[in-house]
């Protein structure tokens, strides 16, 4: 760990399933090309065996596929408990690339900055258009992606953590496995009084893509939307979120098998254990309604 006077030190959680060794490579080298200090690397076989590394990489390979945040919280362990043997965690998708080569630095000098700075959201960026998909602004007012700004949450992917985080409020929730774990984060960072913010000049180049890839998609984005009210809202406002939620749903008018996906999933989020619910306090519920979401939305 840094002291006073000396650089923060800035460790790399990469997870992968295996499949895509030359985009892992890629990403490696430009991890590598940071100014400054040394990134320090960890890669996480989520499920799958690794391929060929460079030099002093560490690594896990787990024996199942245990999700993405599962994989990341695997990640974090190897750099101590909770990540404890650097300040900084980079979180960057195996087939993502750092463009600029002071990414590094700027997450540096942003956290040193700010000690109540919790969480880095880095612009994605597409590589062939640059363009940035609306989803990837983590913030209702999302048509400016150039625009920076404190946020509510943040792009798991692409993104910062100071490990101190984690050591206050725990690691990512590897129950929900895909969707919304994240923001499970972020309020929980949030109620311990810490900050979050989009910085579009960190940026990294990721193919565009759509969510809905993912076979288990809707039933997961579903049912984590209801855990996450569960284990983080007070009770008065978790059935006014999910009901905004539903009606969102509908009016985005999605397939029949969607929509059956989506409901199935809904219904499994209230049959199935959420994990500890740790309620937000209200005057978090303030805050977020202060930086322009609101806990109902």
């Amino acid at each position: 760990m840094a002291g006073m006077s000396e650089p923060l030190t800035v460790g790399a959680v990469v997870i992968t399933m295996g499949n895509r060794p030359v985009e892992l490579q890629l990403l490696l080298d430009s991890v590598a090309k940071q100014q400054g200090p040394a990134v320090q690397v960890a890669v996480v076989g989520n499920g799958a065996p690794l391929p060929p590394l460079p030099p002093g990489v560490r690594t896990a390979e787990l024996p199942e596929n245990l999700g993405i945040p599962g994989g990341r919280n695997a990640g974090i362990e190897l750099f101590g408990p909770d990540g404890r043997e650097v300040d900084v965690l980079l979180f960057l998708d195996d087939d993502g690339l750092l463009p600029h080569d002071d990414t590094a630095e700027l997450v540096r000098a942003a956290f040193a900055a700010d000690p109540r700075l919790g969480i880095l959201s880095f612009r994605i960026a597409d590589p062939d258009t640059g363009v940035t998909q609306r989803r990837h602004v983590p913030r209702l007012r999302a048509s400016d992606p150039m625009r920076s700004s404190r946020v509510t949450t943040f792009l798991g992917g692409a993104s910062a953590v100071r490990t101190r985080v984690f050591q206050e409020v725990g690691p990512l929730p590897a129950e929900f496995f895909y969707a919304h774990e994240e923001t499970d984060l972020a309020w929980r960072a949030l109620d311990a009084g810490w900050m979050i913010d989009y910085r579009s000049d960190l940026v990294l180049h990721h193919p565009t893509t759509s969510p809905a890839r993912h076979a288990v998609y809707h039933r997961m984005v579903a049912r984590n939307r209801v855990w996450l009210a569960r284990r983080n809202l007070p009770w008065l406002l978790a059935p006014v979120y999910l009901g905004v939620w539903f009606a969102l749903t509908l009016l985005r008018r999605p397939s029949g098998p969607a929509l059956r996906a989506w409901l199935g999933g809904f219904r499994e989020g209230w049959a199935t254990p959420c994990g500890t619910r740790r309620p937000m306090k209200w005057r978090t519920v303030w805050r977020l309604t202060r930086l322009g979401r609101p806990p109902i939305i």
